[in-house]
């Protein structure tokens, strides 16, 4: 991820990346610019609302000013390829950040494969994205991502667990996970084990499963999304 450089090259400060190397040169003194930078929103908070919109018949939302940085958007990616209906509106660039209007209307997904060099560019995202794959009609295999066993839990055995509690066909494997979508979900009593990107993945699931769901604990959410449980209210 390239927003540091990004920001103190838009504030004046002279600066070489080199990618390959994994190298960042910066020449000082440099002299500082003040100006007023508008921050884009977080691509992983728009997600929710992205597949939320997607898997959801009738919906059309627009996710206003979100970051679009080429490292976050391999979401962006992996939606497109499961066929969702995703328009950029209103490009524009703010303090060297590119940013849109996301507009997400309701489309039939299909299964993808995830992995390789996409990783790195949506790790936060790969729990709502396995939510995706529940609504996707047919396979969706997941790989590369064991980072995520040591984040605020083990989140491919979360996802797992919970998924298959509400009947989704459900395969974790060591590094990634498993998922046969296109099945109708139905409403149970769900963990989230206490992490925020788990509690918010499986809050969009349950908009779309059948009967009632309860989970909990919910307010991890305020780690990354404090409004989360307001903004979903205001679009039902």
């Amino acid at each position: 991820r390239d927003h540091s450089e990004r920001m103190l090259r838009a504030f004046g400060a002279s600066i070489e990346t080199d990618p390959e190397l994994a190298r960042v040169t910066l020449r000082g003194p440099a002299e500082l610019r003040g100006q007023r930078v508008i921050v884009p929103g977080d691509i992983s908070s728009a997600a929710f609302w992205m597949v939320a919109a997607a898997i959801t018949p009738g919906s059309d939302v627009v996710v206003e000013n979100v970051g679009i940085n080429p490292t976050r958007t391999g979401i962006l990616e992996v939606l497109a390829a499961m066929g969702a209906d995703i328009t950029q509106e209103n490009r524009r660039e703010a303090a060297g950040e590119p940013l849109a209007d996301l507009r997400v209307r309701h489309s039939d997904l299909r299964g993808c494969r995830i992995e390789g060099d996409l990783i790195p560019r949506l790790i936060d995202e790969i729990p709502i994205l396995a939510v995706a794959a529940a609504f996707a009609q047919g396979d969706t295999q997941i790989r590369d991502a064991a980072e995520l066993r040591v984040k605020e839990s083990d989140r491919l055995a979360a996802m797992a667990q919970q998924l298959t509690r509400l009947g989704v066909a459900v395969t974790e494997q060591a590094d990634g996970l498993d998922i046969t979508g296109g099945r109708p979900l139905r409403g149970t009593e769900l963990e989230t084990y206490d992490d925020h990107r788990i509690a918010m993945s499986l809050a969009v699931a349950a908009l779309n499963a059948f009967g009632e769901t309860t989970l909990g604990p919910a307010g991890a959410v305020a780690i990354s999304y404090p409004t989360f449980w307001q903004t979903l209210e205001s679009l039902l």
